[in-house]
Formats: C-alpha cells, sequence, structure tokens
C-alpha cells in the first residue's frame, strides 16, 4: 500500500479559459487567475499515438487547491476529447493532479492496477506529465507529475496570490496573462 496522495488541483476542460476563470471567480472569490496559452509540448502521445496537442490553461487558487481550466484549441483526438466529444460543446471536471515520486513508476503502477495511460507528455523543458484514464472508475482522470522545483515553485507563486487583484485592471485583475515555456 501507498502513501495517500492528495489532490493537488482540480481541472475542467471548458471552451474558454478565461470565461470559465471569471465565472469561477465570481461565484467563489477564487483567483486572480494566471492564463498561459498555446503551452509548448516537447511531446504528447494520446493512447500510443503521437498527436499535437495545443491547448490554454488558466491556474488559480481556491483555498487549499489550484483549479485548473483547460481548453484544446487544435481539432482531433486527446485525452480531453475522451471525455468531452469534440465540438460537442460540453465541458466538466477532467482530472485531479498529483504529486508522485516517479512518472513512470505510478504509471507501471497504475498501468498494472488495469487503468490505461491516456496521455504521457512532456513540456518543452522536458517536464513529465501523464493522464491515467480512471474516468469508469472514479469520473475523472488522474494527472501525475513529479514535484520538481519549477512546478511548485509555480504552485506557490499561485497560492500566495490567492485573493490578490489589480483592481485597476478591466477585469479587475482577475486575469493575468503569462507565458510557460
Amino acid at each position: 500500500m501507498t502513501d495517500p496522495l492528495p489532490i493537488r488541483q482540480i481541472a475542467y476542460f471548458v471552451p474558454d479559459v478565461r470565461a470559465a476563470a471569471l465565472r469561477h471567480h465570481q461565484l467563489f472569490g477564487s483567483g486572480p487567475y494566471y492564463v498561459a496559452a498555446h503551452i509548448p509540448l516537447s511531446r504528447a502521445v494520446h493512447r500510443g499515438v503521437e498527436r499535437e496537442l495545443d491547448h490554454t490553461s488558466a491556474y488559480g487558487q481556491w483555498g487549499s487547491v489550484m483549479i485548473e481550466f483547460v481548453q484544446q484549441n487544435n481539432p482531433g483526438p486527446s485525452a480531453f476529447h475522451d471525455m468531452y466529444d469534440e465540438g460537442s460543446g460540453k465541458e466538466g471536471i477532467h482530472h485531479v493532479a498529483l504529486f508522485v515520486d516517479s512518472v513512470q513508476d505510478a504509471i507501471d503502477r497504475y498501468t498494472a492496477a488495469g487503468f490505461e495511460i491516456a496521455l504521457d507528455a512532456a513540456m518543452a523543458d522536458g517536464f513529465r506529465f501523464a493522464f491515467v484514464d480512471t474516468v469508469a472508475a472514479y469520473g475523472h482522470m488522474l494527472e501525475l507529475y513529479e514535484p520538481v522545483e519549477s512546478l511548485t515553485g509555480f504552485y506557490d507563486f499561485v497560492a500566495k496570490k490567492a485573493g490578490r487583484f489589480d483592481a485597476d485592471k478591466p477585469d479587475g485583475g482577475v486575469l493575468v496573462d503569462i507565458s510557460l515555456g
């Protein structure tokens, strides 16, 4: 048995990350949201097939958990479209994220337990992450990544900025553009 892994992030698939982040902020007071457009990936293997994956995400804090809103910018099969058919207009929870000691060891453990890997990907800087298809068992996927400094630093940054909005901005400082990669 392994030690319990706390949920670090809840991610929702949406058609427009900016609109979703603003709506969540208005309902729950979350944010501000840091919006990264067209996040560069060096590799995206969807169910064993190398594919393009162009996505945009908005990251904000809601209490003790990070919230991510993610949209897919390009057409085609993906771990996102596995749950929400392309062009359907449907949206909802997609995954929860966990920090693991080793992405490969966790992949091996989940596949041995009968789960498929929906996505094995790497950022432009080589940072690896994976989506485990646990939809039938839990209603969402799991995102796995190792808590490297660049990631934990980003999580800490978003958490420290929680509730700090720039009222002089047109949207009240809820949305802040950033670049990843």
